[in-house]
């Protein structure tokens, strides 16, 4: 979700402006071009005064249900959107849609650190009873921070930021564009906020892609020292209650992590890697992301995951496959070494 705390725009815009101002004039065709679009959205996020895009045919279901204004969609795309909502067809939708974003929230990245860097009064942000801040603690315009919450020393809250009640906020952390619940741990070093590692890929450089999610942090969750939870692209990172992570632990933007998951030290959830409630994961486990691990998986220490697996699965290995497969197979290899028959 684009949260107007933590990220400015620059307003509604017809949609012909728009592409005018974003180097896509041609775009502007026929009823599209007098839609007024005021922000980005993804697919199932979209209101009707939202630009989105879709360059894969694996969204059409998203699309089927979209209320954006418009559409961006690659001319190879056999789909149908809803009525009222204008699909302009161009040859790389996501390059054009990235343009309109950098138009509707220009310096997104540096509007971020501009608001946190901004100086701050006891009159701009807000701390109820009991809050202990330490030594060279910097608090953002408009963060809020609940009763008997503790934060440690030089840490860093960024402007909107808030912060629910009887938390512990280690020493040296950094929190931006994000809501943190009651009872939530952050150990020394946390990094909540920012920017996910995303970029347009092409021959002659690489387009940065705005970042313009949150971060969402529920009741009772704890992430071990020096852990990085990105924010999301266009919907929100989210790690649900309960939930324990350990040290240097990478969350990449869109993730989504269930209630009650352990997650152990040096693993990385790649963008948009989904854990329902109650994964296990062991130390150095990677995902490759978009994709999904059912309710109640184990994964062991140093798979790589790179693809879905459903609930109470066991998975071992690179890639990941069901742990006693994985077994037989090292099994089998040790055998082969040895001169034995498989």
């Amino acid at each position: 979700m684009i949260d107007p705390r933590f990220h400015d725009r620059i307003g509604a815009l017809p949609f012909a402006e728009l592409a005018q101002r974003a180097g896509h004039p041609a775009l502007a065709v026929g009823e599209a071009a007098d839609v007024t679009i005021g922000t980005v959205a993804d697919l199932s996020d979209a209101a009707p005064d939202a630009l989105s895009f879709i360059a894969k045919s694996h969204y059409r279901a998203a699309l089927a249900e979209t209320r954006a204004g418009i559409v961006l969609a690659d001319p190879k795309l056999d789909i149908q959107a809803p009525d009222g909502v204008e699909v302009i067809r161009c040859p790389d939708p996501y390059d054009a849609f990235i343009d309109m974003i950098e138009v509707l929230f220009p310096n997104a990245t540096r509007s971020v650190a501009a608001r946190s860097a901004m100086p701050a009064n006891v009159d701009s942000y807000l701390l109820e009873d009991g809050v202990i801040l330490g030594r060279g603690v910097v608090i953002g315009p408009g963060a809020e921070i609940g009763r008997d919450t503790i934060i440690g020393p030089n840490t860093v809250i960024g402007a909107g930021v808030a912060i629910g009640r009887n938390c512990v906020i280690g020493a040296g952390c950094v929190i931006e564009c994000a809501y943190l619940g009651n009872g939530v741990v952050l150990q020394p070093g946390v990094v909540l906020g920012g920017e996910g590692f995303g970029f347009k890929l092409g021959a002659k450089g690489h387009k940065k892609i705005p970042q313009l999610g949150r971060v969402i942090i529920q009741d009772g969750v704890e992430l071990g020292a020096n852990t990085a939870v990105d924010r999301g692209t266009l919907v929100d990172t989210v790690i649900g209650e309960g939930t324990k992570i350990d040290n240097l632990v990478q969350i990449g933007h869109n993730c989504r992590i269930g209630r009650n998951c352990v997650i152990s030290g040096t693993s990385a959830l790649a963008g948009s890697t989904v854990l329902e409630d109650g994964v296990i994961m062991g130390g150095g486990v990677k995902t490759s992301g978009h994709l999904t691990l059912g309710a109640g998986t184990v994964v062991l220490g140093g798979s790589g995951i790179i693809r879905s697996f459903p609930a109470g699965s066991n998975i071992a290995g690179t890639p990941a496959q069901d742990t006693r497969t994985a077994m037989r197979e090292i099994a089998a290899l040790r055998r082969l070494a040895k001169g034995e028959k498989a």
